[in-house]
């Protein structure tokens, strides 16, 4: 029977070497692998498709366990996430990120039984999902060439598209330094890249591409995630397969026929046609 695959994350020794411990006689769980931080723990996840992460809520350097789930939630095969802690003030927020148990460590007599029912029940619902095969996947441009993808916009999206663009525009007027990032692999390490800095996410299969003014990175997470995690940062669905930064409009192009183009920075651009009607509305918004 296949066993889950599980990573021990925590920064103290003595505590992974308890774990593995109560792990050895678990029939359908493999320890394969332990980790300090979350960066080594993302790293592993990128070569290992881990079923279950037995983590710290606290860990060493700038990412806690707590952010560690929040870097994993846009991953469609996301493992099972079973936090340990000394204290209850993170639980709330664990359970809200989606853990399948929170334990106090050293937990209560029979406690941990209880933790592995529900992993066992976790298990009958989880499907390892392979990273995209190189085959399947577009190489990336390195031509340094611009590109521009240019989509339709249909009137009646219009007027939503242009609330959304007024919305961010007053926020970013008083907006102050935003930290939110984004983690994303590529070639084995992963980055933080700042929200500020994406200019638009291009859905790919049950992946995404992350495209920034020079850069663009597979990345395991779902456009409709991204979209809900992104959409609070100005960040605006314009198209099925496109989500923009709207902090990221930088030009308006006139068009033949009277129209206009709304365009986006970076080497590669997004073009949105804007209708005459409406420029004079668009105009204010960006106070032309």
């Amino acid at each position: 029977m296949p066993k889950l695959k599980t990573l021990l994350v925590h920064p103290d020794p003595e505590v992974r070497a308890a774990l593995r411990r109560e792990l050895d006689d678990v029939p359908f769980l493999q320890v394969l692998g332990e980790a300090v931080t979350a960066y080594e723990a993302m790293e592993l996840l990128e070569a290992i498709a881990y079923g279950v992460f037995f983590v710290s809520t606290e860990l060493p350097g700038e990412t806690s366990g707590i952010e560690l789930a929040q870097m994993l939630a846009g991953r469609k095969a996301r493992p099972a996430l079973v936090f340990l802690s000394d204290s209850e003030t993170r639980a709330y927020a664990a359970f809200e990120l989606g853990a399948t148990d929170y334990l106090l460590w050293p937990p209560a007599p029979g406690r941990f039984s209880r933790t592995i029912d529900r992993l066992q029940s976790f298990k009958s619902r989880f499907r390892e999902i392979p990273a995209p095969s190189a085959s399947a996947v577009p190489e990336p441009d390195d031509s340094g060439d611009e590109h521009t993808v240019q989509l339709p916009l249909p009137d009646e999206e219009q007027d939503t598209f242009l609330e959304a663009l007024r919305t961010a525009w007053d926020q970013t007027a008083n907006r102050v330094p935003e930290i939110e990032k984004l983690a994303v692999s590529q070639d084995g390490r992963t980055f933080l890249v700042p929200y500020s800095q994406i200019i638009f996410v291009e859905a790919f299969e049950d992946y995404s591409y992350v495209h920034t003014a020079q850069q663009k990175f597979l990345t395991s997470y779902r456009l409709k995630n991204l979209e809900d995690r992104l959409g609070p940062h100005r960040f605006f669905r314009v198209h099925r397969k496109y989500l923009v930064n709207l902090d990221m409009v930088t030009e308006i192009a006139s068009m033949p026929g009277s129209n206009f183009m709304l365009r986006t920075a970076g080497r590669t651009r997004i073009e949105l046609p804007i209708s005459r009607r409406r420029i004079g509305e668009l105009k204010k918004i960006i106070g032309l």
